[in-house]
This record gives structure tokens, sequence and C-alpha cells, in this order.
């Protein structure tokens, strides 16, 4: 394994995912800066303390996630526990490398095209062989069980035996889940744009108050899967293919959430 400069692995990373082409809720890329030359990644889904200190403990010189810091609209002063995790960072010189919607949409390493894996979900194509999507900034991606005629039910063992969560599932359990719609996180606010492209089952991390009404209503399938445990799939990709293209040591550290 080698060493590569802060720089070189940010521009592979920027270069590979793409952050210009988002509107995101937080700054895509190096978030705070630590060591010039880095021999060892952690990877995970949120930069919580655990998480830093798990980094610190194995010596890594970067951790690479895809729930970062400097939300939008959260407050920006350094206290309490946001001080404890930057403290952390700055004390070990570790870099904190950030990426959310980038990561959600890629269509190989992103958490929408990893989650398809493990569900078993063929996404639909276009003609230029990119995934069909829809809903606010396309980040709802669209298909089919690779199970013919899969029901909702099957569909919702599968959930529960590849990410270990028990979903919750409005719907006919025996119905079809048909054409399926999914968004890992907490993106349950575009559920109507998946039934409005025509899907019959919508798959997402998170649920809301009004998402039963709608499913009901529309005599639609809604899954609440876990924002967690639809979202350590993509960082977790991405990782193995930066130690496949740069041979970087990286290591994939999974701290269970049960949101």
């Amino acid at each position: 394994m080698l060493m590569i400069e802060t720089s070189k692995l940010v521009a592979w990373l920027d270069q590979t995912l793409e952050p210009e082409k988002f509107t995101d809720y937080c700054p895509n890329g190096l978030q705070i800066q630590g060591k010039d030359q880095i021999s060892h990644i952690v990877t995970g889904v949120t930069a919580s303390l655990a998480l830093i200190e798990k980094a610190r403990e194995l010596n890594a010189d970067a951790i690479l996630v895809h729930h970062g810091y400097f939300w939008r609209n959260e407050n920006p002063t350094l206290q309490g526990q946001r001080l404890k995790r930057i403290r952390a960072l700055l004390e070990s010189d570790i870099n904190l490398i950030a990426y959310h919607l980038p990561l959600d949409a890629h269509p190989i390493f992103g958490n929408n095209a990893q989650l398809a894996k493990q569900l078993g979900l063929n996404p639909l194509r276009d003609a230029q062989g990119a995934p069909v999507t829809c809903g606010p900034g396309s980040l709802v991606w669209l298909g089919h069980p690779e199970v013919t005629e899969q029901s909702v039910r099957e569909l919702a063992g599968r959930i529960q035996t590849q990410l270990a969560r028990h979903p919750v599932v409005v719907g006919n359990f025996e119905a079809k889940a048909g054409l399926v719609a999914w968004c890992t996180g907490g993106a349950q606010s575009m559920q109507e744009a998946a039934i409005a492209a025509g899907a019959q089952t919508y798959v997402t991390g998170e649920i809301s108050e009004p998402n039963a009404h709608i499913a009901r209503e529309t005599g639609t399938t809604f899954i609440s899967a876990g924002h967690h445990a639809t979202e350590r799939y993509g960082v977790r990709a991405l990782g193995e293919e930066i130690a496949r293209q740069l041979d970087v040591k990286v290591t994939f550290v999974d701290l269970d959430n049960p949101a």
C-alpha cells in the first residue's frame, strides 16, 4: 500500500463524484484539513465522535463519510458535542472528507446503486445506460425486483435479511412489489414524486406521519428501511474503489445506528 497526497485524493474524489452538479445542504469534499499525506483512510456513514475515536485507534490519516459537518441552517458556533468532534480531528491531524448528495446519486458507487444490489433491484436504464430517476434533484431511482412477481412480503424479507433491519411497511404484504422506487436516507418527502412516476412501492430510510396516509389513499406501498441501514453501502463501495485505484489502505467501520 502507498501514501497519497491529500490534495490528490480529494481531486480524484471530486472527479469521480462530480459535486459541482449538485445543490447540496453542506460542503462536499475536504471539510477539515489534516495531514498532507494519507496512508490509511477510515470510511463510515457519519463523522460521529465514535468514528473519529476509531480512526485514531487505527492510526488513520483521513476519514471519508457520507454525513459530515457544516450543514445549512445549523448553528455555526463550535460548542458542546460539535466542538468535541472537531477538536478530536484537529488534535490528531486527521482529514475529514465528506460527500452527501454526490454519493447518493453516483451510478456505480452511490447509495442508491449499492442499495439496489443489496435488495436485488434492477434499475431502469435510459438509452445511454444511465439510471431512470424522478423526484427533486433526480435522486429517486426506479426499477423492478430481480425476482419475477416478487411480493411486498418477499421484498420486506429481503430488506430484513440484507440490511439487518425490520422494515416499517405500510401496504398490502401480498400485493406485488411491481415498479419499485427507492432513495436512501431521509427521502420520505419524495414519496409522491415516486408515485407520480408510476411506482407501486417506495423504499427509503425514514417514515414521517403523512407517509402512511399517502400510501393507503393511493393504494401503494411505503417501506422505511432505516436511514443508516440504507446508506452504509455507498461509502463502503467508494472506499473499496479507492483501495483498488489508488493503492491506499482503506478500512470501513460500521457503527450501528437504529435510525
